[in-house]
């Protein structure tokens, strides 16, 4: 008994997903990498033919079948499969005959080509957007140096100007260097100390619920809550997330405002929820509690998908840009994730945030006297 609770153990801190079919293709064990990799739980997952899982997929079917026969295993690379719900996973998959206590079984090993592919993007990701944050600081320090000048040298002469309608001159050069200065501080990012305590993400989700409610009366915009209740504390700054959060929903309002919007009704969802494990950057995969803010807006330009994390980068005439790149930011530094998928009405940005499970306390037997 205990030999098996350790090999599941192994089992579930895998990345790679895993399933162990009997030799009719039934899933016997699910991991929990195979569940985030098919959307669902292994409790549905378990005694389901596996072609109830990987829909129109006779071909590999087939070839699962002639492998278990002939027991011989194969690797088949850039493999689609296409879920029931309709989504399409590619991926790299291998399957294994193998005989346990005199009875045939196939283990089936896959890796997730997208979920490979996003974390070198995440990586990349960061590492440029490290890179730019210090030339934008670096370029933000050569700026307000000569502000700085100019709007003491513009005090100074208001002084000595001896027509005060002069002085509205003057007043127009240190409301504007005033006005360049916090765009500066704005780009340089939100550098504000985290104060993590442990709190509730409905806190946070619920204050930006409160703060926009009031914005987006008369405006043709329905908010829609979608929140699990049965979500663990985590450690944040809540003041920080609720900034981040605040964020991506004003974006979402300001799309749902863009001319091309082709709908009379507009929708922000806000939805929480937690994943089984996450990999965050370098570190092992961790559960992580999960806040969506999705609209049916039209959609981000494809061109600036890529980089619309990055300061200045905007599809708006009169947006600065700054927004996303403040909530990538301060998600990143709760080393956390902020992701993106957007198509023509249907937009969402998904913040990923590690958390500690409680630590089981075993019992030590005492001590016989």
């Amino acid at each position: 008994m205990e030999g098996r609770i350790e090999y599941k153990r192994l089992l579930d801190s895998l990345t790679t997903a895993v399933l162990l079919l009997d030799e009719d293709l039934q899933i016997r064990i699910v991991n929990p990498a195979a569940e985030d990799l098919m959307a669902m739980s292994s409790r549905k997952a378990v005694g389901l033919f596996l072609g109830e899982v990987f829909v129109n997929a006779t071909e590999d079917i087939e070839a699962m079948r002639e492998a278990l026969l002939v027991r011989n295993g194969f690797t088949k690379r850039l493999a689609r499969l296409h879920l029931p719900l309709g989504k399409a996973v590619e991926l790299d998959y291998t399957i294994t005959p193998i005989d346990l206590d005199g009875e045939l079984f196939a283990l089936l090993e896959m890796n997730s080509l997208e979920y490979s592919q996003r974390i070198n993007r995440d990586h990349f990701f960061s590492s440029t957007q490290a890179t730019t944050q210090e030339l934008v600081r670096g370029l933000a320090h050569e700026i307000k140096n000569p502000l700085g000048g100019l709007r003491g040298a513009a005090q100074l002469l208001a002084r000595e100007l001896p027509d005060e309608e002069l002085i509205d001159y003057t007043n127009v050069i240190i409301d504007e260097a005033d006005r360049l200065r916090n765009l500066v501080d704005r780009l340089t990012g939100y550098r504000k100390p985290l104060e993590k305590r442990s709190i509730n993400i409905h806190e946070v989700v619920e204050r930006v619920r409160n703060l926009v409610e009031a914005e987006i009366d008369g405006r043709g915009i329905h908010l829609v809550r979608d929140y699990d209740p049965s979500i663990p504390p985590l450690m944040a700054d809540p003041e920080q997330l609720i900034q981040a959060t605040l964020n991506i929903v004003r974006n979402a309002m300001q799309s749902l405002s863009s001319p091309d919007v082709k709908h009379d009704l507009g929708t922000i969802t806000l939805r929480t929820r937690t994943t089984h494990k996450v990999t965050f950057g370098p570190r092992s995969r961790q559960p992580a509690v999960a806040v969506e803010i999705m609209d049916n807006g039209p959609g981000i330009p494809e061109h600036l998908r890529e980089s619309i994390f990055f300061p200045m980068v905007t599809s708006r005439p009169q947006g600065t840009g700054l927004g996303l790149s403040i909530a990538h930011a301060i998600v990143s530094r709760h080393q956390g994730l902020l992701e993106c998928e957007s198509e023509s009405g249907n937009t969402c940005f998904r913040l990923l945030l590690p958390y500690q499970r409680e630590a089981r306390i075993r019992r030590q037997p005492e001590a016989q006297s």
